[in-house]
């Protein structure tokens, strides 16, 4: 469904990512691992037109993708809930989740309509309730996560990019995105999973590919996978101190 082959991108002097291809599959959750400073932010902004590569291709659903903006790679089917909680502070909930969903001249949700899309957004996946008609500058962090995921839900995408989004998140609404992370990738919709975090790794991903230094170093199947062995491809300093004092 999408690939990305010889993907690279530097900042100055800073190779932030080098020669980077993966495939990734339709209806998966294709988790993207590393530490910080490993490329994994620079392979989301690629992916969501904020950045343009130095070199590589994209290519989506069996052909090069052209989009060199962040409204080309929505309008394809791409959206991005980014580890940054993007919310305009001063509209509702209502306005916020529908952000960019209306065209110029011509809405996509009727008024009328507009609440009961936005609670069924939200109803899907968060257990902490949100009001619809506060202002989203008034709601707790973890509110604000739960209201961008809803604005990308609605848009019912054909790839869903989550870079670190559970930070934020109580246990409940953790395992309910969860939940939520599976039944898209059931329907369909390919999830890309942005983390640092092995214990959500393991539990949800159907295959992984680790980044260390701007390189892939590995993609393979999540089943099966041995946390020790990821750490090692992805941290083989921490590992080696940790198989140490171990």
């Amino acid at each position: 469904m999408l690939a990305i082959e010889g993907l690279s991108k530097r900042y100055g002097e800073t190779i932030a990512l080098s020669g980077a291809s993966i495939d990734f599959g339709a209806g998966l959750v294709h988790s993207i691992l590393g530490e910080n400073g490993s490329g994994k932010s620079t392979l989301v902004k690629l992916l969501s037109g904020i950045v343009l590569p130095d070199a590589g291709a994209i290519l989506f659903e069996g052909h090069a993708f052209s989009g060199r903006r962040p409204a080309d790679f929505q309008a394809a089917g791409f959206m991005t809930v980014f580890q940054e909680v993007l919310i305009a502070p001063d509209r509702t909930v209502i306005d916020n989740v529908l952000m960019g969903y209306d065209g110029l001249f011509r809405r996509r949700i009727a008024r009328a309509a507009r609440r009961t899309a936005v609670a069924q957004a939200l109803a899907r996946f968060a257990r902490t309730a949100v009001p619809l008609d506060a202002l989203a500058g008034d709601l707790p962090l973890a509110a604000q996560q739960l209201v961008v995921l809803a604005r990308a839900v609605v848009r019912r995408p054909k790839v869903l990019v989550l870079d670190e989004v559970t930070a934020a998140l109580d246990f409940a609404d953790r395992e309910a995105v969860f939940a939520l992370m599976r039944d898209l990738a059931d329907a369909g919709t390919l999830i890309l999973f942005i983390t640092h975090r092995m214990d959500e790794v393991t539990l949800l991903s159907d295959r992984i590919s680790i980044l260390r230094g701007g390189k892939v170093v590995a993609t393979r199947p999540a089943a099966g996978a041995d946390p020790d062995d990821l750490l090692r491809l992805m941290a083989p300093e921490t590992a080696a101190e940790l198989a140490h004092h171990g």
